[in-house]
């Protein structure tokens, strides 16, 4: 566990000098954070004749039960941008999972650590935790201010909404499984590429899913509902279990060592 710990604490001190890194981190959550309070705030000043009534809204019915038309455009805006904090768990760790590998090898700082005694798993466990931590927390965090400053915009029946298990659920259960699958997917792409850019742009495919996802919502093709964030906690928990045996077992250090170059 030590030897976890100070890979752990290696990654951050090298990963968090790129300014790219911190942004993602820092900057992108608070974007996320201030982009649905902005809006809200501008919709409040709207009332129900101002903007689309409920029978106009996508997926609508199955959202606006019992509310009045400002309420229902409330419940339909903050689902989508809850839905849009899905992002931060896969593309805050895609940065630093991507470098963590062939940005070392870039600098020459990877060969001594391949050449000590830390066991592969041991390597690689110390390199997936330094990125899905900070996505975990940052998207937590994130979300938490969301909830705060949401409360205050309000009623209590459109804030029971947004505080739906269905949310919960997927923000703190859901977001760290997709956080794994992200920082298992960079990791294989950057074990085999040579430039840390294309090992980043790449992995970031990984995002186009959830903002399929989000463009479906938005359009009324497709229902975010507490079975299907369940049924998607079951399907990328067991993708990320074959995605870390894959990890490991992709990861060729003797090769790293011997040939990448």
């Amino acid at each position: 566990m030590d030897k976890i710990r100070t890979i752990i604490s290696k990654e951050w001190a090298e990963v968090f000098k790129n300014r790219l890194v911190l942004f993602s981190v820092i900057f992108l959550p608070l974007l996320l954070v201030a982009l649905p309070l902005v809006t809200l705030a501008i919709t409040n000043g709207l009332d129900g004749g101002q903007i689309n009534g409920g029978d106009e809204i996508p997926v609508a019915a199955a959202l606006c039960e019992g509310l009045g038309e400002a309420e229902c455009m409330e419940v339909y805006l903050l689902d989508l941008f809850a839905l849009l904090f899905m992002i931060l768990p896969v593309s805050i760790p895609v940065s630093i999972a991507a470098y963590s590998v062939v940005g070392e090898k870039s600098t020459h700082s990877l060969e001594p650590l391949l050449a000590t005694p830390i066991t592969t798993t041991e390597l690689l466990a110390g390199k997936m935790l330094a990125a899905i931590i900070p996505a975990v927390v940052a998207t937590w965090i994130a979300f938490l201010i969301y909830l705060i400053g949401v409360r205050f915009m309000v009623n209590s029946a459109v804030f029971s909404r947004v505080i739906d298990p269905l949310w919960l659920v997927a923000i703190f259960i859901v977001g760290p499984l997709l956080t794994v699958l992200s920082v298992c997917s960079a990791m294989m792409i950057s074990s085999r590429v040579s430039d840390p850019r294309a090992a980043e742009q790449i992995a970031s495919v990984v995002i186009l899913p959830i903002i399929l996802i989000v463009v479906g919502q938005s359009a009324g093709l497709l229902i975010i509902d507490r079975q299907l964030v369940i049924l998607g906690a079951i399907v990328v928990f067991l993708i990320d279990i074959l995605l870390v045996f894959l990890t490991i077992n992709l990861f060729q250090r003797e090769t790293i060592l011997t040939r990448w170059k």
